[in-house]
């Protein structure tokens, strides 16, 4: 028997071959069935993804923006994801920031999918941020852009690029900056999608930061720097200002850690 199901952005084609019923002690036609299914569809990051992760919690609903605060007007949901759109006829004079009102997690993992529209569009994720006036933040950023520079980059608004792609860094007390490679930034962009969908993982544990996309690290670093590396703060998604973009995301979800002793 054939069965053909759709998850998200993935069509999934099952064979159920008949089991003799005299020799079943349980329904393990169903448990097979069931098990291809939850693989078929995990690769594309479903809506419901936060509850078939253990730990995790949703922080989108996929519907409207509860939980969730920017500048009027420029914040929508579009087909299941949270998208802001500048154009020649709306342009973004200044970056401005989509706060999450869940909480200022410290040690965490958060995973979300995002896309790009535009041949210079930009954004980001913030992290461990503070909130300014005007929709503004300051901290740390799990950097995205359409060109080959940032994606995949640890920004920070006071230090600027603290770890670029394929590098470990290690940050002194005093701040300075002890760099490693981790891999070639061109071929660890070729695991990015242009126009389509990705998967950002940050995991933030102590003073150690790793930025994944797709499943393949970018970046990491370990920031001591004193009285600048912070513990813990606000978490928003970035629209940039510059020529006409659009920024897209959804299947935000959040798994917390309990503080380093």
């Amino acid at each position: 028997m054939r069965l053909i199901a759709r998850f998200g952005d993935l069509l999934s084609v099952v064979i159920v071959t008949p089991i003799n019923q005299r020799s079943l002690r349980r329904p393990t036609s169903t448990l097979i069935l069931l098990a291809v299914l939850a693989l078929s569809g995990a690769t594309s990051a479903p809506a419901w993804a936060a509850a078939e992760e253990p730990g995790f919690k949703s922080m989108f609903n996929g519907r409207d923006l509860a939980g969730w605060e920017g500048k009027p007007g420029w914040w929508r949901v579009e087909d299941g994801a949270i998208t802001s759109e500048s154009t020649p006829a709306k342009p973004c004079p200044s970056a401005h920031y989509l706060m999450w009102r869940g909480g200022k997690p410290g040690d965490f993992e958060l995973r979300a999918d995002y896309r790009l529209f535009g041949s210079a569009a930009n954004s980001g994720i913030q992290f461990r941020s503070r909130e300014l006036p005007d929709w503004d933040t300051s901290g740390y950023q799990a950097d995205i852009e359409a060109g080959d520079q940032w994606t995949g980059c640890l920004f920070e608004h006071t230090r600027g690029g603290l770890s670029m792609r394929g590098q470990m860094v290690v940050i002194d007390p005093d701040g300075t900056k002890h760099a490693t490679s981790i891999g070639d930034p061109k071929e660890l962009l070729k695991a990015v999608k242009k126009n389509d969908w990705n998967v950002y993982r940050i995991v933030a544990r102590g003073r150690e930061i790793t930025l994944e996309i797709n499943g393949v690290v970018m970046c990491q670093a370990i920031d001591n720097q004193t009285g600048v590396a912070a513990k813990d703060g606000v978490i928003a998604l970035q629209m940039h200002p510059g020529p006409p973009m659009k920024t897209q995301f959804r299947n935000l979800r959040i798994k917390l850690f309990d503080a380093p002793k």
